[in-house]
């Protein structure tokens, strides 16, 4: 074996290419020929969106692991450990599978060079291959069309959402980008659109590929009270459904695109409504609006209890995901944000939403090479007139600043990417 612990492979992989991203399929299929292995008798279901796919994909997987089935899912990024990436039967893969894993793509890949990820998606599909699962959940890394996991044929496919980011990849235009998420289609298989009004390139798309498109309030309605939900179709209703674990109104949203796509793979697959209502109470995933209560005496460079939220909103669409989220919390003290973004981010359209409900800024620079410049945070958030900023090098140096700051009911707001949530996640 070439290595023997999972981060001396990734600081390998690291270099191993000569491109960071390299969109295209023939290298990564052509790895996947010769690795020989199939994913049946899975059902895939694959998930592309600007926003909402890893929510998406934690939702399906709780759902389906609550019915009984035999689960792998992938996703991307991770916030602390590779292993997050990849799951069996709702645990994360062990060093030992992944590294077997990776040793078995070196070894098969021959002459040809693949980049971090496409190295990593071949490393989950031959563990799922492997596992002989009953439903395999593929979340791609960016766009669709051209992105590694597109290499498998979906049984259904489902886009969260379609909006501006990655345009130097994707295009500037909203019908193009939709086109690229929608890559991920297959002829006479469905796909779930969350939303009403789908861009026109997504719909032409369809129509090409004799592709269903499931639309919200066209093809499935969700009502929402404080109490539950309910979630009807064409041939199916639920009227007592809990409300999904993950906060926000966006999560409402994706829970019912789930609910759409569960019940388009009810013949092979039946999930009852115990098991939806299991798996809207259980699921999770890190750093989604998520809470996290610390008191003085776990953390005791905080000068009051507080609680912590932490999300990975890095674009328009997620920060006002992220505002809606806030707007919900009942009223108490001043909201602290712990910020820090990617240089290559639309950083005026990130804190545009934001802006009139942070009371104080902790600006950092993530600890990346695209982490952006502070002080050109700290200017844009003064052109907007936004509440006063404080830049610091780091953003573990912001955070701490933050803590020093909370009063009695105020609340930490961790946002801006993978990035600044991973760094304050490995400091609670």
């Amino acid at each position: 074996m070439r290595f023997d612990t999972p981060n001396h492979w990734l600081n390998w992989l690291e270099g191993l290419h000569p491109k960071a991203i390299d969109l295209g399929l023939e290298r990564v299929a052509e790895v996947w020929r010769r690795l020989a292995l199939d994913l049946a008798p899975a059902r895939v279901i694959s998930v592309a969106g600007t926003n909402g796919k890893g929510s998406s994909v934690a939702l399906l997987e709780a759902i389906y692991g609550a019915a009984g089935y035999r689960v792998g899912a992938y996703t991307s990024p991770h916030l602390l450990i590779y292993n997050e990436r990849i799951r069996l039967e709702g645990r994360l893969v062990t060093d030992a599978e992944l590294c077997a894993a990776f040793e078995r793509v070196d070894q098969t890949r021959g002459e040809i060079s693949l980049t971090y990820f496409e190295f990593g998606t071949l490393a989950a599909l031959s563990l799922f291959a492997e596992a002989r699962l009953d439903l395999v959940i593929l979340e791609v890394g960016l766009g669709g069309r051209l992105d590694a996991v597109n290499i498998i044929d979906a049984d259904l496919a489902l886009i969260s959402s379609i909006d501006y980011d990655h345009q130097d990849w994707l295009g500037s235009d909203i019908d193009q980008i939709a086109r690229e998420k929608g890559g991920i289609m297959r002829p006479g298989q469905p796909a779930v659109f969350n939303g009403t009004q789908p861009p026109a390139g997504l719909v032409q798309l369809a129509g090409e590929l004799g592709v269903a498109l499931y639309l919200a309030e066209r093809d499935y309605r969700a009502e929402f009270s404080a109490e539950g939900w309910r979630w009807s179709a064409a041939n199916q209703s639920y009227n007592q459904l809990p409300l999904p674990a993950l906060r926000g109104p966006h999560q409402r949203s994706n829970a019912a695109a789930v609910l759409m796509a569960v019940q388009l793979l009810q013949g092979p697959l039946p999930v009852g409504e115990q098991a939806l209502a299991q798996g809207l109470r259980q699921a999770q995933v890190p750093g989604r609006f998520q809470r996290i209560g610390l008191p003085r005496s776990v953390s005791p460079q905080m000068a009051v209890e507080v609680d912590i939220y932490l999300d990975v909103a890095h674009n328009p669409q997620g920060a006002r995901a992220l505002a809606a989220s806030l707007a919900e919390l009942p009223q108490t003290g001043a909201l602290l944000a712990v910020f820090g973004l990617l240089a290559d981010k639309d950083a005026a359209g990130v804190i545009a939403p934001l802006c009139g409900r942070v009371d104080a800024w902790f600006l950092g620079r993530p600890e990346c090479q695209r982490g952006c410049d502070p002080q050109l945070l700290a200017q844009e958030l003064q052109r907007q007139g936004c509440a006063k900023a404080q830049g610091f090098a780091q953003i573990a140096q912001a955070f701490a600043a933050a803590r020093r700051a909370a009063r009695p009911g105020d609340r930490i707001l961790v946002f801006g990417s993978f990035y600044t949530v991973s760094e304050v996640m490995s400091l609670l």
